[in-house]
């Protein structure tokens, strides 16, 4: 069991496998904002891959608030029985019942060669009880209807690999032939790796490359506990994480400044929400992300 160590900045969590270089996968891609419609008695990945096909698209981000969940499974971040992991995911809760979609953040790629995603959500469950988790693709089917926010990607996407690492299978950026008749913003494709500030790394990143403006699409992933601006704190270390608003700003004091707001939920099951601290949150184990530059 992987315990935090507490230095004078942030927590670092001891993976299982060395640790690369390099600390961020990138690729530059084109990117294109859609909504379309959540059709209920359909899976949810099934749902979101027709969304995309019928925009011509086979990987990006999305967003989706209401419907309904029903059969629905997810799993919540747990401590790690075996030195293989630094942290795991707990048993498979199934809740009865229509549970009430909150927020819903995904990453829509690919997985053994076939449509994948990683989603992170919160939710209300038939008896009334707060939820939050990571969302199982292929146990979840949608029992009323809603609408996606999407920013697809054509020249690049998400594909699923192993990670020597974390030892786990993660979605990583992958070039891609560019979608047909696409042409869209410019966009970087994004995953980082463990122990760097979520903060610090997308400003160093963006001033790396000029960038004096970036909004933040999607955003899946964990970090080490949590450090709000507010002063909140959350002590746990193993968390699932979702990007709800994020935006990369200019800054007089520090050059460029991100804003990160965040939903999460704890190995302990308690939930927390709000603007993430500069400098105080290190990744646990990956962060998936698009910025819109």
């Amino acid at each position: 069991m992987a315990k935090a160590q507490t230095t004078s900045t942030m927590r670092h969590i001891p993976q299982p496998g060395d640790p690369p270089a390099q600390r961020i996968q990138w690729v530059e891609a084109r990117g294109q904002s859609f909504s379309f419609a959540l059709n209920a008695g359909v899976p949810l990945l099934e749902a979101v891959q027709r969304g995309f096909a019928a925009a011509g698209f086979t990987s990006g981000v999305l967003t989706i608030g209401g419907g309904g969940l029903s059969p629905f499974a997810y799993v919540m971040p747990a401590l790690s029985k075996s030195p293989q992991h630094a942290a795991y995911y707990s048993d498979t809760f199934r809740p009865p019942g229509v549970s009430k979609l909150k927020a819903a953040t995904m990453t829509f790629g690919e997985r053994d060669g076939a449509p994948f995603f990683h989603c992170h959500a919160r939710w209300t469950e038939a008896d009334g009880r707060p939820g939050a988790g990571h969302v199982l693709p292929e146990e979840t089917v949608l029992a009323e209807p809603c609408r996606a926010d999407a920013f697809a990607l054509s020249g690049a996407g998400f594909v699923a690999e192993q990670d020597r690492e974390t030892n786990f299978t993660l979605f990583v950026p992958a070039p891609a032939p560019p979608a047909s008749g696409a042409a869209g913003v410019r966009a970087f494709v994004l995953r980082l790796r463990p122990n760097q500030d979520f903060a610090s790394a997308l400003e160093e990143f963006c001033a790396a490359r000029g960038i004096a403006r970036a909004r933040l699409r999607g955003g899946v992933g964990s970090i080490v506990g949590a450090r709000f601006a507010d002063g909140r704190t959350v002590e746990p270390f193993a968390t699932e994480m979702a990007v709800t608003s994020g935006v990369l700003r200019p800054d007089q004091e520090q050059g460029l400044r991100a804003d990160l707001d965040v939903f999460l939920v704890d190995h302990q099951g308690g939930i927390a929400e709000g603007r993430l601290q500069r400098g105080g949150n290190p990744i646990l184990m990956t962060m998936e992300l698009v910025l819109e530059a």
